[in-house]
């Protein structure tokens, strides 16, 4: 039997093409409009597993979903680094000057804003997803309208591409997840990443103390993030992911974080994407 994958948009979005290329065996995609509702199937069942984007090298960290897999007490068992390259696309015959209304997800119009500083007569408007505005251009004939969104999606949709890689930066990666209800772990050979989640007294130097644990453990931080925690006014919760080359380091460094802090949490234990 297939996997089933939950994912945010639909087909041709770049949570699919990450659901196409990560899995070795052929898998089920099931599309969804959110990430609370990518979730929501994860933990009820509807689906095994998820694809979640965490963040962005141009526009930073994605902090809700880093909530909901702590708040559904989902694990991270993979990572995977797509590329992305967002392309201006619309019915075939315009050009970008018959283009008033241009429609996508926030992050990729946060990502391409100074492409459409040329371009004033055109409106930016915020959507669910890049695919999915694509596709509603291509099913319902609409001119005057361009979508951003993958190559993927215009091929798929049958769409002139009026400019490509239209983002700032040109280097624009976006990391992702895979996320499921229980760790799968076996064999920790393979293992050199972990996220994390602790809570520290509110204190002078807690949180110098904590990342001293780690570079004494030989525990490389490579991202950290804070989000309040809700029912506590002004105490924050913080997100860390770690690397290290061996995993006895890692076993020690986690000891000693645990005993240290208020509460700790382990939100995956997966292999480095990028070594």
């Amino acid at each position: 039997m297939k996997k089933r994958v939950g994912i945010q948009g639909i087909e041709g979005s770049f949570h699919y093409i990450v659901s196409q290329t990560y899995f070795e065996e052929v898998v089920e995609v099931q599309p969804y409009l959110s990430f609370g509702e990518v979730v929501d199937s994860l933990a009820s069942k509807h689906t095994d597993m998820a694809v979640m984007a965490l963040e962005n090298s141009i526009a930073g960290s994605i902090i809700p979903n880093y909530a909901h897999i702590d708040d559904q007490n989902l694990y991270i068992t993979g990572e995977y680094f797509l590329e992305i390259q967002h392309n201006l696309m619309a019915l075939r015959g315009q050009n970008i000057s018959d283009i008033k209304e241009v429609f996508s997800h926030p992050m990729a119009l946060l990502q391409c804003k100074a492409f459409f500083k040329q371009y004033p007569h055109i409106k930016l408007i915020e959507d669910t997803d890049t695919a999915e505005v694509a596709k509603r251009i291509y099913e319902g004939k609409i001119v005057g309208v361009a979508a951003i969104a993958s190559l993927e999606a215009a091929h798929l949709f049958d769409l002139d591409i009026l400019a490509e890689s239209i983002q700032t930066i040109k280097h624009n990666e976006t990391r992702f997840v895979i996320v499921e209800r229980v760790s799968d772990l076996k064999n920790t050979k393979s293992v050199n990443k972990a996220s994390v989640k602790f809570l520290l007294d509110h204190k002078r130097g807690s949180l110098a103390a904590m990342l001293n644990v780690m570079s004494d453990c030989n525990l490389n931080l490579t991202k950290i993030q804070s989000l309040p925690k809700i029912d506590t006014p002004w105490k924050y919760a913080f997100f860390v992911d770690i690397t290290f080359e061996a995993y006895s380091d890692y076993e020690k460094g986690k000891a000693i974080m645990k005993i240290m802090a208020e509460e700790f949490k382990i939100l995956g234990e997966y292999k480095n994407a990028k070594k």
